[in-house]
């Protein structure tokens, strides 16, 4: 009898990061065609972006201290609930209020990458299961896997488009999308089912974070930053921007989402072989600055075709920092506190990213409506040179 070798945890991770970001894909550019359908206005759609992100903050929170205490497999099901509850609500109210709360509570993510709840939990799984050679490119696959879901998703947010010459409208083609999206976060709950019950540590950690506290509060403002620069061109805002400055359809912008999100995917394994030759902070900051100098000329561009290459070179460096980042911060404190800072980092990066898309919705309502990709690229550049100038000297394990 041949015997069945057992799947690798890992796998389970990485096939419901894939089914989420597959989910998150359409839904950051169906959500602002779906709010102005209702009749809201720019502003308000970025004002639900920032309770989006404000609310994922507040639950990354809540994960940070629970994660050391509990068991990761419970927590992770229970925010695939979160998400099933999500794409119901969303699909069923069109009161403006209740649309605020649902994004506040929920796991509607107008960024189209992992800035949610389940981050923390899923680097702690998955960083207990690799050795630190393996860590960063374990992160590299996981991310490409989440970012190839994205770009498929970004793909599926013109099938309301294809709905509609059958006789139903593209409000009702986009709610069918958001019950989608609650069935996708009920596959995702089967697979996280699958993970075996266990807590970061053989014993309860007294506290969420100890001897690695300094340099994770430090990672944590530098990476906030960073996120307040990123919330004025999350995907929902960046798709608004090219539908109202060269008036693309729903169809011509899932077909760039998803050529984007191809390019990020596809630069993870390059971030992770580039970081074992020039390490993980250098390979951080020398891909990113050249993404944000292709934004500002984005913003200049005078032409539909010239705007999408350089958004296209963009998407090709700017999350290379993605898996390095996550590698890195797992690398640097100790394994009961992996869950924590996780959460940590990420908390400051919602909070931030939080408060800028409603910015943007303000400069968009003010016909500024390339300042906020300049914005953006000008904060990221100074958050790579800090970064440079704090972390040169501090080396992860593998690289010391």
């Amino acid at each position: 009898m041949i015997p069945v070798r057992s799947i690798h945890p890992a796998t389970y991770l990485f096939a419901a990061r894939a089914l989420r970001d597959f989910g998150d894909g359409f839904v950051a550019i169906l959500l602002p065609v779906y709010l102005l359908a209702l009749g809201f206005s720019p502003l308000q759609v970025g004002v639900i972006a920032t309770a989006s992100l404000a609310g994922s903050a507040l639950l990354t929170i809540v994960i940070g201290f629970l994660g050391a205490h509990r068991d990761l497999r419970g927590l992770l099901l229970a925010a695939a609930g979160l998400m099933v509850a999500s794409g119901v609500a969303m699909s069923i109210v069109n009161d403006y209020a209740l649309l605020l709360v649902i994004a506040f509570a929920g796991t509607i993510n107008p960024s189209a990458g992992s800035v949610s709840v389940f981050v923390p939990l899923e680097h702690a799984v998955l960083t207990r299961e690799v050795t630190s050679a393996e860590r960063t490119t374990m992160f590299a696959r996981y991310s490409l896997v989440g970012a190839l879901a994205s770009a498929v998703g970004a793909l599926a947010a013109a099938l309301p488009d294809f709905m509609t010459p059958t006789g139903l409208g593209q409000l009702a083609a986009i709610k069918l999308m958001f019950v989608l999206y609650a069935f996708l976060g009920l596959a995702g709950a089967v697979l996280y089912a699958r993970i075996a019950p266990r807590v970061t540590s053989g014993e309860p950690a007294k506290a969420a974070l100890g001897p690695s506290r300094a340099i994770v509060f430090k990672l944590a403002a530098l990476f906030s930053l960073d996120a307040f620069a990123g919330g004025f061109v999350v995907q929902s805002l960046l798709a608004l921007w090219l539908f109202e400055r060269f008036n693309l359809s729903l169809a011509e912008a899932g077909v760039f989402f998803f050529w984007s999100g191809v390019l990020s995917a596809f630069s993870f394994p390059v971030a992770a072989w580039l970081s074992k030759r020039v390490g993980l902070i250098n390979t951080m900051v020398f891909t990113h600055i050249p993404s944000s100098i292709a934004l500002m000329l984005a913003a200049f561009a005078p032409t539909l075709p010239l705007t999408l290459s350089l958004l296209l070179i963009r998407a090709a460096l700017s999350q290379m920092d993605v898996p390095t980042r996550s590698s890195y911060v797992m690398a640097v404190v100790t394994e009961a506190e992996r869950a924590a800072a996780a959460s940590f980092t990420s908390v400051p990066r919602s909070l931030a990213a939080a408060a800028s898309p409603a910015l943007a919705g303000a400069l968009f309502a003010a016909s500024y409506r390339s300042w906020p990709l300049l914005i953006c690229a000008a904060l990221k550049i100074t958050y790579d040179l800090l970064l440079l100038l704090q972390f040169r000297h501090v080396k992860p394990p593998e690289e010391c």
